[in-house]
């Protein structure tokens, strides 16, 4: 069954590589990026079935324009996929708001607005999907991009539930590390570095400089699991892809499951006593 979709965040990285799939398959799409220069290949590739349009998430009113856009010319919108961001390494001590609170505005609020902007197109569709691009890093992790991609998880099983009896599905899409630009030019870096945090935050820095471009994980083969996750009957609300992933989500639940166990006796007897 044909797809209309309308992907944010297409210049490069999944986003890219997601909407060459779903074009490569017939589809109709309307890609975004801050610059559509960059999507002019895609569009003279397939004429028929993509559209591009500049989307910057942070600024108010581009994702109502795409949606229209998306219903002027395919008659509307089958699957949102907040796609667009940046990442952020640096300690929580090293960071400064200048540097967070544009991750947050991208990330977290950039993806509240396009999906709001979204969701009337969406609610009038067939068997909606909406996928967000989360991260490892929204299973475990640490610094100012888990947190938002944290703030991601739980909004999105909040909107599963509200957008269920629409007969939208919600797909969180968790990657580890996939062989994308995201260590490269979607990574900014907190400008101190303390000597204090070589151990954790440090550590992370050194693992950009090392693996950017070394990552295991295959675009392509992630796409393709996504876009079956997207035409499942019944798709899954949490989708982890990779090896690296898969192993953070099974050591953090392990790791809940057991402190609950332990302090489960004393976190019970918390109620008023029985005045009998």
């Amino acid at each position: 069954m044909s797809r209309r979709w309308l992907i944010t965040g297409c210049s490069g990285g999944l986003g890219r590589v997601l909407s060459e799939a779903v074009l490569d398959r017939g589809d109709q799409v309307v890609v975004t990026a801050r610059d559509p220069r960059s999507l002019e290949d895609l569009v003279a590739g397939h004429p028929e079935t993509c559209r591009a349009t500049a989307l910057d998430v942070t600024r108010a009113g581009d994702a109502a324009a795409a949606a229209e856009l998306a219903e002027q010319e395919f008659g509307g919108v089958d699957v949102l996929v907040n796609n667009a961001g940046h990442g952020m390494i640096g300690a929580i001590e090293e960071g400064t708001p200048e540097e967070y609170r544009p991750l947050f505005e991208s990330n977290v609020f950039g993806l509240i607005e396009t999906t709001r902007a979204v969701l009337p197109f969406l609610r009038r569709a067939d068997g909606g999907r909406i996928v967000m691009m989360s991260s490892g890093a929204g299973i475990a992790g640490d610094g100012y991009y888990n947190a938002t991609k944290f703030a991601v998880e739980g909004l999105s099983e909040a909107l599963a539930q509200e957008v269920a009896p629409f007969g939208i599905a919600t797909i969180i899409v968790e990657p580890g590390p996939f062989r994308t630009e995201f260590l490269g030019r979607s990574m900014r870096m907190a400008a101190a570095e303390m000597p204090e945090y070589a151990g954790t935050a440090g550590v992370r820095r050194r693992y950009r400089v090392e693996h950017d471009g070394q990552q295991a994980g295959d675009p392509h083969k992630a796409v393709d699991v996504v876009l079956q996750a997207v035409d499942a009957e019944r798709p899954p609300l949490h989708l982890p892809l990779g090896e690296r992933a898969y192993a953070l989500a099974r050591t953090k639940f392990t790791a809940f499951l057991k402190s609950m166990d332990q302090w489960e006796p004393l976190a019970l007897k918390t109620g008023f006593d029985d005045p009998s």
